[in-house]
């Protein structure tokens, strides 16, 4: 059975089972009696994360220092300070990994570069004699591991044929099953899939907030996969589109770095999720390239496009 998508109300936490309890040893029973009995074992501990160990042996390293430091003559006694410097002097030389990188390596798996093929007979390999306009390139995500993907509408609109590539490089056709034209978003389906496929998992923006960090996952300009990072900048916006043609409303504003190809890609939170679907940049001048301002649609809305259950 496909594995259906992942969602999160509020940012993850881990769970740390029980400590199984202790056993005493059991006497030695007598020939005749009955075998002893052997006790169960208890619940198996998640394995911690490698920023956890890290920042472990920092502080057993610490420790260690002020150990060596106090068993010598005359020493001094032991400050906050000292812990603070002995600590600071062991990330130095094994710093943690930012939240935006941790995020990044979440999201990955579910990232996938799209393209519409305007021509039938365009196979989708790259070709440098063809020109930009007979092709558009854009970003997904896998939000169902059967090969479901969320982009935008605009990136496929018109296409003879539509290819996407997984983030391990393996390339399939797709073809589109789903459509929500007033918020420019559209549902994929791979004809082919990769081994052990991840959907990403989706988070409600009920309690996104002006000021929190995000990244943009995207192929821009066919570049990719390539991250950026930035705060949610507001809620609630409303885009009208150069040509006027469309409004799109209830957007998620941004100022990490966003160019066309990033079109479709997801807008993601610290603890990886999930939390819009990027579809349009502002710029007042002809040129198509980032100011510092950019939408995304909703995850909610997106959800919806795809048929999923609210949040």
């Amino acid at each position: 059975m496909k594995k259906a998508p992942l969602y999160s109300r509020s940012p993850r936490r881990a769970v740390v089972a029980p400590a199984a309890p202790a056993v005493e040893p059991a006497a030695a029973a007598p020939e005749a009696g009955p075998a002893p009995v052997t006790a169960a074992p208890g619940p198996t501990r998640r394995a911690l994360p490698p920023a956890a160990w890290a920042l472990i042996g920092a502080l057993l390293a610490a420790l260690a220092m002020l150990a060596v430091q106090r068993l010598a003559p005359g020493h001094r006694p032991v400050t906050q300070d000292d812990i603070n410097l002995a600590v600071r002097e062991s990330l130095e030389k094994e710093p943690l990994p930012s939240q935006a990188a941790k995020a990044y390596q979440a999201i990955l798996p579910s990232v996938v570069r799209v393209t519409g093929l305007m021509d039938e007979s365009d196979d989708g390999e790259d070709n440098p004699e063809k020109r930009a306009m007979e092709r558009s390139l854009g970003t997904g995500v896998v939000i169902i591991d059967n090969g479901t993907i969320l982009t935008n509408l605009h990136v496929v609109w018109g296409a003879k044929k539509i290819r996407v590539r997984f983030a391990n490089g393996h390339e399939s056709e797709a073809v589109m099953v789903g459509a929500q034209p007033e918020n420019d978003l559209a549902v994929l389906k791979a004809l082919s899939l990769p081994d052990d496929l991840e959907a990403a998992t989706m988070r409600s923006t009920a309690d996104l907030q002006p000021g929190d960090h995000v990244i943009a996952v995207g192929h821009p300009f066919g570049i990719g996969p390539s991250v950026s990072y930035g705060v949610v900048s507001g809620l609630k916006r409303e885009f009208r589109s150069a040509e006027g043609e469309k409004t799109l409303n209830n957007l998620i504003q941004f100022d990490a770095a966003a160019n066309p190809g990033n079109s479709g890609g997801p807008l993601v939170t610290m603890d990886g999720q999930v939390v819009g679907i990027v579809t349009a940049i502002l710029n007042p001048s002809e040129q198509r390239t980032f100011i510092g301002i950019g939408f995304a649609v909703p995850i909610e809305n997106a959800a919806q496009a795809a048929g999923m259950p609210p949040f």
